[in-house]
């Protein structure tokens, strides 16, 4: 795998239950690298990036994420995996019972950090990369959706991950928020970090423009030229 590329899937089957979803997925994603894919509802967005964190088992092709061969991966060593990747959901998962700090600090402390002090300041730098200093002592629901949302995706670079996957990170909040969360991921980007946007959000994805590749009719199809017809209307 070349030194700039992150993720690599080759002549990949991606299966879900036996039920063959892609085909023949070849793709490469390199560090700094900002890629929305998009495609119908059930096209396999999701378990194109389910596969990426193994919660989907690679069974045909070849497959490399932050280093680790997919095809090969022993279920002791996937937890190492996910380490190198952090991860955004729609639904924001937050735990709603503690506060932003405790959400993060519980993160922390399950990944082995120990230290208060170390842990104080993670929590400080990746609220700052959010624009959310000085909310640490928030309740999840004292904070709108797009404040929840850039809490979640605080989290997901708390372990310094080389990747970061967002499934429909604006599927839950309004239109305005969600252009904030592009700039954010964005932003996360150019600092070296590839960052794979599974989105429906066609308004955000030709206002906000990058590499676009579609999962269409069981086939990884890479649209190259923004200026190539993407029928928004129907995916």
């Amino acid at each position: 795998m070349p030194l700039d590329t992150i993720i690599s899937l080759e002549k990949a089957t991606i299966c879900q239950n036996e039920n063959i979803i892609l085909s023949d997925v070849n793709i490469t994603v390199n560090k700094g690298e900002f890629v929305y894919l998009i495609g119908r509802v059930g096209s396999g967005k999701s378990s194109l990036l389910k596969t990426f964190y193994a919660d989907i088992p690679l069974k045909e092709g070849n497959g490399y994420v932050a280093e680790f061969d997919l095809k090969k991966l022993k279920s002791k060593q996937i937890p190492y995996l996910r380490r190198k990747i952090g991860i955004v959901f729609q639904d924001f998962q937050l735990l709603t019972d503690r506060s932003v700090y405790e959400n993060l600090a519980f993160v922390l402390k399950a990944t082995g950090w120990k230290r208060k002090t170390e842990i104080n300041q993670r929590i400080k730098d990746v609220l700052e990369k959010v624009d959310l200093s000085f909310k640490d002592y928030k309740m999840p629901h004292q904070l709108s959706g797009g404040e929840q949302q850039r809490v979640a995706i605080a989290r997901a670079l708390l372990n310094n991950p080389p990747i970061i996957l967002a499934d429909e990170p604006t599927g839950n909040i309004d239109p305005e928020t969600s252009e904030d969360i592009i700039k954010v991921l964005q932003k996360i980007s150019t600092n070296g970090r590839a960052v794979i946007m599974a989105t429906h959000n066609y308004t955000l994805l030709k206002k906000f423009t990058a590499r676009t590749i579609a999962c269409e009719n069981g086939k990884l199809i890479e649209k190259n030229d923004q200026t190539q017809v993407i029928d928004f209307d129907h995916l």
